[in-house]
């Protein structure tokens, strides 16, 4: 009964209901807006990893860390080494030293004339350093050193800014840009499709109200989380599509479901009512399995997919609070103007058999083997390209051809020997100092590795397995008092390749006198697989177990749970494959204005597969909701899933597409995975909602025929104990006083 209470509630309450939304939507607001600034850039790192624990080490014992800025100075005419362009980079290395944020600043010009830091040409030459601080910290300073070191662009050098810093600037300056972009391309369009959907602009405005309710609330919840723990700033993107999405599929719902209640003749608060007991109970646990999905995710030890999970369940949750309270209040107040304003004349009304899903429907299971081993192929070909998946972490290639950080990285890649904003470092914690025999041993070792350009440490710079040059003053920051030494080696291979991976796994495997550990992207991208590979089951585990019980207590069925995973399943197999395909082998990358690197982000898939598997049993819940009522009602299997299908074709359908919509939105970002993020989930919601619903899930069902609703013995008892189960219809409600008709003894009953 606790639908029919929530309905008869809002209804009777209406007014208070619609009151204080509105009150909470101006508080979230106000608050919310703040959000952006608890949100951080990083998160991309297992914290207990050796690759981490080394960073931590590095910056706390040693009060140094990898260089996150990369100054690229350009002779404008000449040579980096004529006496103008070394007096320009010369006061720009001293104004950078002079930086309070700023340390270890170090030139092709400080260090005398080091061939690592000059293009092969001598025309560039580049300045290393590190700010330090906290994530914000960083941003201010690189705005600040932004502005400065534009004013020195003149006749004599060009200045462009690289380095993580700057990669960390361009990401949330283009993300901001696309989120402002997506809004603007989806907002319309979904406008226009929910006019043509429902007919009328009062009914197509509702589901945006919603909309709005579920962006604002899970801004406000986000900013509530973020000032208790790290969340990512790339949640945003899935608030924003997320609570554009599903707060106007479940709001579809029940205002279609209203619509077609006032159609059979219900008085408008009656119908509030049944659509809450029915469209309502529908939503909210269809909304249980989405969040549950998502909160896979809290399992792995990446702050980045955490997020996601923090943002995706508050997002589903204030979905649904707004789609069975808030939704249903507005209806009351509503009642028969729901179809005002419409923009053709048609009366909405229950359709008879016929309908295309119908035929479908029945076309299906006049043959269903066939159609079922023909559709389940194909998915598995789609999913070919899959087996390929070669996972990276993403890199500067990620952003658009504009940003002045890919240009910086491209050109030290292409114009120079060694990139010396790839360095990383080897950290022996507790080596001691004095033991000049061994570094020096381990260091010439290092060096003479396939892929080493150089190695710097206590003992001096070493090349080619032998010491190089000997140690200066600078070198004397390699040691830690007593006990304590690092190793900074520059590579000549990029580390976010298969070439750093196996740098970095030869150098964990040698034989070294002390304890060591590796950082750097090439190190954090073997340890993030590592995390994501170990937890991955959990994940999955926890996603087949939450989903198989939450639709048992919602259909009393064995079978239903299991096809419903399985379909799912090969539904994302097609998406994967086709992602490899795409964002990996680089396929359509001109049509997409993306550049493809080879990889995919090792963090994308599953995020997209937690993301897709709720999505997909969204609709599953909606359309097995309408098929079970059909059943209980005839008993008839066959008849039940023609019916569900048809009696739910045509809003499902307009579900996807407008969720599809929100998503593509995001498939015009300027930064590649979160383009894939938008087209990936677009696809699979498309491949959902028209492969798997209109051909497998008939199919299926039709070869299962009554088992689809068995259950053993001990489940039923269980199932008639603890199910979630629709309700009798409601007693009739006077509009006059809101109070059900039924007697008073059902009045006080339901409050």
């Amino acid at each position: 009964m606790f639908f029919t209470n929530l309905g008869r509630f809002t209804v009777r309450r209406r007014r208070l209901v619609l009151s204080l939304t509105v009150l909470l939507l101006l508080v979230a607001g106000a608050i919310g807006s703040g959000a952006f600034g608890k949100l951080k850039g990083s998160g991309f790192s297992d914290p207990g990893a050796e690759s981490t624990k080394a960073s931590d080490v590095l910056h706390t014992q040693f009060r140094t860390g990898d260089p996150n800025l990369v100054i690229l100075v350009a002779a404008k005419s000449g040579s980096v080494d004529d006496p103008a362009v070394v007096r320009a980079a010369d006061d720009l290395t001293a104004q950078l030293a002079a930086h309070p944020d700023i340390t270890q600043v170090v030139s092709y010009w400080s260090l005398g004339d080091s061939p690592q830091l000059r293009s092969r040409d001598g025309s560039k030459a580049v300045i290393v350093a590190r700010m330090t601080g906290t994530d914000d910290n960083i941003n201010t300073t690189f705005d600040d050193i932004d502005d400065q070191l534009r004013a020195t662009d003149g006749a004599t050098i060009k200045v462009q800014l690289g380095g993580g810093a700057a990669v960390s600037a361009d990401l949330n300056a283009q993300i901001g840009d696309d989120l402002a972009k997506a809004e603007t391309l989806s907002v319309p369009i979904t406008l226009v499709l929910l006019i043509l959907v429902f007919g009328g602009l009062i009914a197509a405005g509702m589901p945006l109200l919603i909309a709005l309710i579920s962006v604002v609330g899970t801004l406000f919840s986000l900013f509530v989380i973020g000032s208790l723990t790290d969340v990512s700033i790339y949640s945003i993107n899935l608030t924003t599509a997320l609570g554009l999405g599903l707060a106007i599929d479940y709001s579809l719902f029940i205002v279609n479901r209203y619509r077609e209640e006032l159609a059979r003749g219900l008085t408008p608060h009656d119908a509030v009512v049944r659509t809450v007991e029915t469209a309502g109970r529908t939503v909210a646990f269809s909304s249980f399995v989405v969040a549950a999905s998502l909160s896979a995710l809290l399992v792995f030890p990446l702050f980045f997919l955490r997020s996601f999970a923090y943002a995706g369940i508050s997002v589903v949750i204030v979905a649904a609070i707004g789609a069975t309270v808030a939704l249903p209040a507005l209806l009351a107040v509503v009642g028969r103007r729901v179809n005002s304003l419409s923009v053709h004349r048609r009366t909405p009304k229950v359709r008879a058999n016929g309908t295309f899903w119908h035929r479908l429907a029945h076309g299906v299971m006049r043959r269903p083997v066939p159609v079922a081993l023909g559709t389940i192929a194909l998915l598995l070909v789609l999913g070919t390209p899959f087996l390929k998946v070669n996972f990276g972490l993403s890199t500067t290639s990620a952003l658009p051809k504009s940003a002045e950080s890919r240009q910086v990285s491209e050109q030290l890649t292409d114009d120079f020997a060694t990139n010396s904003g790839e360095s990383f470092a080897i950290v022996a914690a507790a080596a001691p100092s004095a033991d000049i025999t061994a570094i020096d041993a381990y260091a010439a070792e290092v060096s003479a590795l396939s892929g080493v350009a150089q190695v710097d440490t206590l003992t001096g710079t070493y090349r080619a397995g032998a010491l190089d040059a000997a140690p200066t003053d600078r070198n004397a920051a390699f040691a830690s008092g007593a006990a304590g030494v690092y190793f900074s080696v520059t590579p000549s291979v990029v580390q976010r390749s298969a070439a750093g991976e196996a740098l970095v796994k030869t150098i964990r495997h040698l034989d070294a006198p002390f304890s060591t550990g590796v950082e750097g992207s090439a190190a954090q991208l073997i340890d993030t697989k590592a995390a994501i590979t170990s937890r991955l089951p959990i994940a999955l585990g926890l996603i087949a177990l939450i989903t198989f019980v939450l639709l048992f207590l919602v259909f009393g069925s064995v079978l239903v749970p299991i096809k419903a995973i399985v379909l799912n399943l090969l539904s994302l197999t097609a998406t994967f494959g086709a992602m490899v395909w795409i964002f990996q082998q680089g396929h359509g990358s001109g049509l997409l204005d993306f550049t493809a690197d080879g990889t995919l982000d090792v963090s994308m898939p599953i995020l997209m597969f937690c993301i897709a598997f709720g999505l997909s049993m969204d609709y599953e819940v909606f359309l097995l909701s309408r098929i079970k009522e059909d059943y209980d009602r005839t008993g008839d299997n066959t008849h039940a899933v023609a019916t569900g299908l048809e009696q739910t074709g045509r809003i499902v359908t307009a579900a996807a597409a407008l969720l599809a919509v929100t998503f593509l939105a995001f498939g015009i970002s300027g930064v590649t995975f979160i383009k894939m993020f938008g087209l990936g989930l677009a696809l699979a919601v498309v491949m959902d909602a028209t492969i798997i619903r209109g051909l497998l899930v008939p199919a299926f069902m039709r070869l299962a025929g009554d088992a689809n609703w068995w259950a053993p013995a001990w489940m039923r008892r269980i199932h008639n104990r603890f199910g979630i189960s629709e309700g009798g219809h409601s007693p009739a409600v006077d509009p006059s006083d809101g109070e059900p008709t039924g007697g008073r003894e059902l009045v006080d009953a339901g409050r």
